[in-house]
């Protein structure tokens, strides 16, 4: 299980961005983190089509094809979907990684027994402002 933002763990950060010119305040290698919707659609295929790395969250079935379909390296899903989208990405057998957002430690065991790729916390989620 992949963990992105726990205080024992060394782990790279995501880079939330409103627009395509916030993407300039980010590292090179940054991984740019978006909620799929249609009005985010622009920044991320400027993302994909200059190959960086993207996550995006997925709070549906359809979300989660359209991420996968899209790219993404990284879909974030709400635990309420983990185990739905788990099963999805290892039918299809998506090359994104399914992390779940979770905000407590006692999580992390019950989402490893489903069997979800990982986990990540708020803190390592970091907002850019254009």
């Amino acid at each position: 299980m992949i963990i992105y933002g726990h205080r024992f763990i060394q782990s790279e950060s995501f880079y939330h961005v409103p627009n395509i010119d916030a993407i300039l305040n980010t590292p090179s290698n940054a991984t740019i983190y978006l909620d799929f919707s249609e009005d985010n659609l622009e920044v991320i295929n400027h993302a994909t089509s200059n190959e960086l790395r993207l996550a995006l969250g997925a709070v549906s079935v359809t979300d989660i094809i359209y991420a996968s379909s899209l790219d993404a390296s990284f879909i974030i899903v709400p635990k309420e979907l983990a185990k739905t989208a788990q099963n999805i990405a290892n039918n299809y057998l998506f090359d994104a990684k399914i992390l779940v957002h979770i905000s407590e430690e006692s999580e992390i065991e019950e989402l490893a027994i489903l069997g979800v790729d990982g986990v990540i916390f708020s803190n390592a989620i970091i907002k850019i402002n254009s």
